[in-house]
């Protein structure tokens, strides 16, 4: 279940996400208010069911994999589910992926991209074992699924696979953390994974706090809007920004965005 940690100042923030193990992975968002959602989830909203989820789902694949090949300029086409939704992700399509990163640093960054300083929000950082969930996970697709033959292991080669055969397809309650076998430039850059529920019925956050989850686990750091200034700071010595993250016109653009953003609100104080 998932445990409340409330930052003091910049160095218990930086011990704190530096203490964990390097099992973890992390996602940053800009309002502590806000819970863990995909953006199928806030697509769809009060509407979410089982039905309607795979109807949005199939709808928005098909339309996705009728054009690609019009507006592809990567050359890279995906080869299975996992991979047009991530390819589906990366552009912007509602899809019941979550963004999760191993870097906390990385996580907080985003965080702060989408950061309105002048509403003076806290800011979360959401801390994740992914062992630990996938082994309950494994465990649950074993107890159920005779023909499962996969361990902790052999998801780095088998994941797309998997999540074709026995996480999509049958639909268990069960959180699933995975990345697609073919990255793209951007998610590799930024360390990307994606969370997700197994099943379309049950949203990631509920699914998160399934019972057989109980003994993992999942921090929930809130960080004060003080320290946005000071965070700023922190990765900028780190060269953290949406330049290496991004790699491309539109990282840069987010960059100055962002310096401009912090400069204002410093001016402002």
């Amino acid at each position: 279940m998932m445990q409340c940690r409330n930052i003091d100042n910049i160095n218990d923030l930086i011990q704190s996400l530096d203490s964990l193990e390097n099992c973890y992975i992390y996602r940053g968002q800009a309002n502590a208010e806000w819970p863990l959602q995909s953006s199928l989830e806030r697509t769809i909203s009060s509407s979410w069911s089982h039905e309607n989820v795979k109807k949005f789902e199939d709808f928005s694949l098909k339309q996705f994999k009728s054009k690609f090949r019009i507006y592809d300029k990567e050359n890279s086409c995906p080869t299975s589910k996992l991979s047009w939704l991530s390819a589906m992700q990366h552009y912007g399509v509602p899809t019941r992926l979550l963004d999760f990163t191993s870097s906390p640093y990385v996580a907080l960054y985003f965080a702060l991209e989408s950061y309105n300083p002048y509403l003076g929000k806290d800011i979360s950082i959401f801390a994740i074992n992914y062992e630990d969930y996938l082994t309950k996970s494994l465990a649950h697709i074993k107890k159920y699924n005779s023909d499962f033959k996969y361990s902790l292991d052999d998801l780095s080669e088998k994941q797309d696979l998997i999540f074709d055969d026995f996480v999509d397809l049958r639909s268990h309650n069960i959180i699933w953390i995975t990345e697609p076998e073919i990255l793209n430039v951007r998610l590799d850059r930024q360390a990307g994974s994606f969370l997700m529920s197994g099943n379309r019925e049950i949203k990631i956050e509920d699914a998160l706090n399934l019972d057989i989850y109980e003994t993992c686990s999942f921090i929930k750091f809130i960080i004060p809007h003080s320290l946005y200034r000071e965070i700023f700071a922190l990765l900028r010595k780190m060269n953290l920004n949406s330049k290496s993250l991004y790699g491309d016109l539109d990282g840069l653009s987010r960059s100055i965005r962002m310096e401009m953003q912090v400069y204002a609100f410093s001016s402002a104080c």
